[in-house]
């Protein structure tokens, strides 16, 4: 079909809140090979951010493992199947040995969902702890636990079973890179809900906690800070679930999941994963402990899921782990995320706009700022970026509470080109920017209060900005052109 006419039928029958990439003129995808999409008149664009697509878009073997499955059988996990028990013996032996038990169910959502009926199965106890900006599904019981959903809504009531800790964002947060121990200070923090909350007679059921946040603007904690929550959180008679779902499976290059950045003397107590474990096939898991798993089904409720685990699944995923071995995806994740880093830095010493570079492996942040004093979130400038590497046929996005922090989550076959393409781009794109603004390194321009005043609520879906970088989901005509671009952002 034509793409407006795509367009117009998703219009009529897809529900309004499901948001579309560049809404003023979006992509039509058809095809994705590695770590490149190609639109409907056979445009290349490189992806930086399909976490999901973790092995690469349509890698061969995966896709074979499936097609092959999917010609024998397919059917429940009520039957016995190889794949299924050798799936999980295959992932487990990438954790801790304490975390022993799988429940694979559809989505990392669902994972989540189910991590929470686990912790309140066990502890019999209902509160949970999450972190601001925090982002863990979309189903009725994670929209509390997900802050990130509810940031621009005032009206919103507090379930009272919810606690909300500070980010552990040592760059924008509470306790910043300066401070003495902010993994202590930070942990503290928790520690002080836990004592409000029984002061009051709730007892916690968990703490959850994207290993690194993503949504929230690629924000790593400072090590040692989940082992002493864990000891707060266990003490309360609450347990650690550490969310995977985005961060999992040799993205952080170094460890094999993110949490164990943290030491080897830290381990979850439910782990959660989902995106990667699939290459795009809808597929995720909960992993626990054999106590955790022996107190859920000592309530007497069988738990079934008709399509988690199922023979085509459970290929895919022992397909994605032979590859992520097989191409040394994690060496390829330290080696080209340093390059890349160590590029971004590069640019921090030469824009100003750049405030922070973040990041491990293969998932990094880049924190625009317009004024590294006062931190004032350079909105409307990221949205700018954004549309702007679309131009050039590069697919990044930005996100955190201020939608100022660029984010690269790509494929994991990214490779140093790419990465040397992407920060060329960048570096243009900035340059043009920071003369319009005036901001250099001789002259730092202070337009703080201006970005208040535009109230910049732009972000990657389209939604629109009053100064107009970003426009109407109802347009169709087209990017402005640079130079008007550039004048609005001087105005």
């Amino acid at each position: 079909m034509d793409k407006n006419q795509t367009l117009n039928l998703r219009r009529k029958h897809i529900g309004p809140s499901c948001k579309i990439f560049f809404s003023h003129d979006p992509i039509k995808i058809v095809r994705a090979k590695g770590q490149y999409m190609y639109d409907e008149k056979g445009q290349r664009y490189l992806d930086c951010i399909n976490n999901v697509a973790h092995v690469g878009h349509c890698h061969p073997d995966v896709v074979k493992a499936g097609a092959e499955q999917m010609e024998q059988l397919n059917t429940n996990s009520r039957f016995l199947h190889d794949n299924l028990v050798l799936f999980a013996q295959k992932l487990q032996a990438t954790l801790p040995e304490r975390l022993s038990v799988c429940y694979f169910v559809n989505s990392g959502s669902e994972a989540n969902d189910l991590a929470l009926r686990l912790a309140w199965q066990y502890t019999n106890n209902r509160d949970v702890i999450t972190l601001e900006n925090a982002y863990h599904g979309h189903v009725s019981s994670l929209i509390d636990i997900s802050p990130y959903k509810l940031q621009h809504q005032s009206d919103v009531e507090h379930n009272p079973s919810v606690h909300v800790a500070p980010s552990p964002d040592v760059y924008r947060g509470k306790y910043r890179a300066d401070h003495a121990d902010p993994a202590t200070a930070y942990a503290d923090e928790v520690k002080d809900i836990i004592d409000k909350a029984h002061s009051k007679r709730r007892k916690i059921a968990a703490f959850i906690a994207e290993s690194l946040q993503s949504c929230g603007g690629q924000v790593i904690p400072p090590a040692g800070y989940f082992q002493q929550v864990a000891k707060h959180v266990r003490k309360a008679g609450g347990v650690f679930i550490a969310d995977e779902v985005q961060v999992g499976f040799g993205r952080v290059g170094s460890h094999f999941w993110a949490f164990q950045l943290q030491g080897d003397d830290f381990v979850p107590d439910i782990v959660t994963m989902g995106k990667p474990i699939g290459n795009g096939h809808p597929m995720s898991c909960v992993v626990t402990t054999k106590e955790v798993a022996e107190a859920f089904m000592s309530s007497g409720m069988e738990y079934f899921n008709t399509f988690g685990g199922n023979p085509v699944s459970c290929a895919i995923g022992l397909a994605v782990l032979d590859v992520i071995e097989k191409e040394d995806l994690r060496g390829n994740a330290v080696r080209v995320g340093r390059h890349l880093t160590h590029l971004l830095e590069k640019q921090k010493e030469k824009h100003l706009l750049i405030g922070d570079i973040r990041g491990v492996g293969l998932f990094v942040g880049v924190e625009l700022v317009r004024d590294r004093t006062k931190l004032t979130p350079a909105t409307a400038e990221a949205q700018e970026v954004i549309y702007r590497l679309k131009e050039e046929h590069i697919l990044l996005s930005a996100d955190g509470p201020h939608r100022n922090v660029l984010k690269f989550k790509p494929p994991m076959c990214f490779s140093v080109e790419d990465a040397d393409l992407v920060v060329e781009k960048i570096d243009l794109i900035l340059t043009e920017l920071e003369k319009a603004l005036g901001l250099t390194l001789k002259n730092t321009l202070d337009i703080a209060n201006e970005g208040n005043k535009r109230k910049l609520q732009a972000d990657e879906n389209g939604n629109q900005c009053e100064n107009g970088l970003v426009h109407s989901t109802e347009g169709g005509h087209g990017a402005p052109s640079h130079s008007k671009r550039n004048k609005r952002l001087q105005t």
